[in-house]
């Protein structure tokens, strides 16, 4: 490949797209669309953000097809074609899905008209048989303008139904059987969503920490997978019409001007912050454990499978770990049937190894649950040996599980539940979609579980498994990244999207957060051997990765505050301010590929800022002691604002009195 503009190399050493997303690699093209009143963006076959003037209609339209154990399958565009105009388009192209012996081929067409009418059809084939959950569309609905809100449902017989977009996250599905959806944008003017080929049905993606309400074809009370077998036809189509049924509303236009403002409102602890022990073993150094020591950790999570011969030797790894960065553990235990003699095994266990534990989190293996009695029953085993100890439970899942089934809180001093933003959507901005749902999902545990503190365990970018597997997974081919590895872990988005998950998961209350690893690819230091992978994981021997240093200026706010913030636009930019004492530090990141200025509200007088970007990062990964040592450039604040330029994928560090 050619060094292009979007290769240029940073210090003669890592090319300029993999410090900003861990890819060679640039993103995919986004070409914005009208559709008379409407604006979208188009991308990789799908449509993106449709937009009446400022308001958000749909999040996104696309086609998935997803395997036996619920997989995505990629697709691969070919034979793109283009007409658009000043307020109308049209589109078409072909897409194939290839995956182990899945093979998939659709032709896609996209029109949009100048009166607001987009009509969306895919019409597929299969080339071999196998087995599959779901083919055909998604619509997404956005939370912001929807949730709460009426709709009306027209129902596959033919029926309507009154109804409304859940405030909070339901457990279940809202609509079943649907064939329409009719919601208010703006006073006087709908937007109907219609489908055809299948019978649709909506859930609340905010249970996984997906921004929106997804409506999709194939009810899940079906049987499922399903076999499809070569030659097996599908064909679907998705029309979304606007109409006024008064003189057309006005339209207010987007503001072009993006702004990051300091809320007048009260402050909230800032949550205990801890880490992920390395799950691929990695030896920690001297060297390690003292960069480590500088994001003063308040805990340090390990997972022990107590039917394991190993986990022994994995706690007392940990255990001295823990002890050599001053810290105390978060114990997460997984229990068969036999969780008795498990129980007393381990208790003898702590005897000997005298781990500084601070937390256990007990789970039942089979299911990733906290069963009834299971909590108390650890109590009755463990509190002897650590009287002070507390004991959490819920789900090593996602917040859905604990939505479904409510486990039992009677024996439990707090609540846990895990997050990751790549569930159903893989893609950089369906990453950033995520982080505000982070908070909704405390928000809801916190309606479920009265006054009992959550801790969220852990945060990783990409799932540690999958939770819907039906067999055994398989290992990972030669010179491919294990499942649970993004290359982007390493990269200026992580730190950004770290920053997106502090701010929405503190403010929404979270007493406590575990993010990520210690020295791993999916940590916040690389292996000092390198990575074993580079041409897939191109990270630099011995380095810290950016988001290294966001939790690092975290840290030394340990036991501070978090004040409200709002983004004008938090899909482009967004932050977190956090106060202790007489200091106050703002971390703001641009969320996306394109250089912004963003105006911060609510700071006045001189304020230092340091930048962490593309020319920065290569110095901040390798010499991160000399990168934390200097100063920030001195700017001034004013009541109208501060100004402040933002590299793609930037995250600038502001101190202020």
């Amino acid at each position: 490949m050619s060094q292009g503009a979007g290769q240029r190399r940073i210090a003669g050493t890592v090319p300029e797209n993999v410090l900003r997303r861990g890819r060679v690699e640039p993103p995919p093209e986004r070409i914005p669309l009208r559709a008379g009143p409407l604006s979208m963006l188009f991308e990789g076959g799908a449509l993106r953000y449709i937009r009446l003037g400022d308001r958000e209609v749909l999040r996104r339209v696309y086609v998935a097809v997803r395997d036996r154990d619920w997989g995505t399958v990629p697709a691969v565009l070919s034979d793109l074609r283009m007409g658009v105009g000043s307020d109308s388009f049209s589109i078409s192209y072909r897409a194939e899905h290839k995956q182990a012996d899945i093979e998939f081929f659709w032709e896609g067409s996209i029109a949009g008209d100048s009166a607001g009418t987009i009509t969306c059809s895919m019409d597929g084939t299969a080339r071999s048989t196998f087995l599959r959950n779901r083919i055909g569309f998604c619509v997404l609905h956005p939370i912001r303008e929807c949730a709460g809100q009426p709709c009306t449902i027209e129902h596959a017989d033919g029926g309507k139904e009154r109804g409304e977009f859940p405030l909070y996250i339901s457990p279940h599905q809202p609509f079943m059987e649907m064939r329409a959806i009719t919601h208010e944008v703006l006073p006087g003017l709908c937007a109907e969503v219609r489908f055809e080929g299948d019978v649709f049905e909506m859930e609340d993606q905010r249970n996984w920490t997906d921004a929106s309400y997804k409506t999709y074809c194939t009810p899940l009370r079906l049987p499922y997978p399903v076999e499809i077998r070569a030659g097996d036809h599908v064909a679907q189509t998705v029309t979304l019409r606007v109409a006024a049924d008064r003189p057309q509303p006005q339209v207010r236009a987007r503001s072009a001007e993006l702004t990051y403002s300091i809320r007048d409102l009260p402050t909230v602890p800032l949550p205990s912050i801890g880490l992920g022990a390395s799950t691929s073993g990695e030896t920690l150094g001297q060297r390690e454990l003292m960069r480590l020591r500088a994001l003063n950790p308040a805990h340090l999570r390990v997972d022990l499978d107590l039917s394991a011969p190993e986990y022994p030797a994995v706690l007392e790894r940990t255990s001295q770990t823990a002890m050599a960065l001053g810290t105390s553990l978060e114990v997460a235990i997984f229990l068969s049937d036999s969780a008795e003699q498990e129980l007393e095994r381990l208790a003898a266990l702590l005897e000997r190894i005298k781990p500084p534990v601070a937390a256990w989190l007990v789970f039942r293996a089979t299911d990733r649950l906290t069963g009834e009695g299971l909590a108390g029953l650890a109590r009755h085993h463990l509190t002897p040996y650590e009287p002070r100890a507390r004991f959490g439970g819920g789900t090593d899942a996602y917040f859905t599980q604990l939505n479904r089934a409510r486990p039992p809180a009677s024996s439990l001093d707090f609540v846990c539940y895990s997050v990751n933003p790549q569930v159903h959507a893989f893609d950089d901005a369906s990453l950033v979609e995520t982080l505000e749902t982070q908070g909704a999902t405390v928000e809801s545990a916190r309606r479920l579980y009265d006054d009992l503190p959550l801790a969220v365990t852990p945060v990783t970018l990409k799932p540690r498994y999958n939770l819907d597997a039906t067999g055994t997974e398989s290992p990972p081919a030669a010179r491919e990244l294990p499942r649970a590895v993004d290359p982007r872990q390493m990269s200026l988005l992580c730190a950004g999207w770290t920053v997106g998950s502090l701010k929405y998961l503190s403010e929404s209350g979270a007493a406590s957060v575990t993010y990520y690893e210690t020295a791993s690819w999916q940590g916040v230091l690389a292996a000092a051997a390198g990575s074993r992978i580079p041409d897939k994981f191109p990270s630099l021997p011995g380095c810290v990765f950016p988001v290294y240093h966001v939790l690092a200026d975290i840290g030394g706010f340990s036991g501070g505050d978090v004040v409200p913030t709002e983004s004008s636009d938090a899909l482009l930019a967004d932050g977190i301010c956090v106060r202790k004492g007489n200091r106050t530090m703002l971390l703001l990141a641009n969320l996306g590929p394109e250089r912004r200025t963003v105006i911060v509200r609510g700071l006045d007088g001189s304020v230092r800022v340091r930048t962490l970007d593309e020319t920065t990062a290569q110095e901040a990964m390798e010499a991160p002691d000399e990168y934390r040592a200097r100063q920030g450039a001195s700017a001034n604040a004013t009541p109208q604002g501060l100004p402040l330029e933002l590299l793609p994928y930037a995250v600038l560090r502001v101190d202020a009195p």
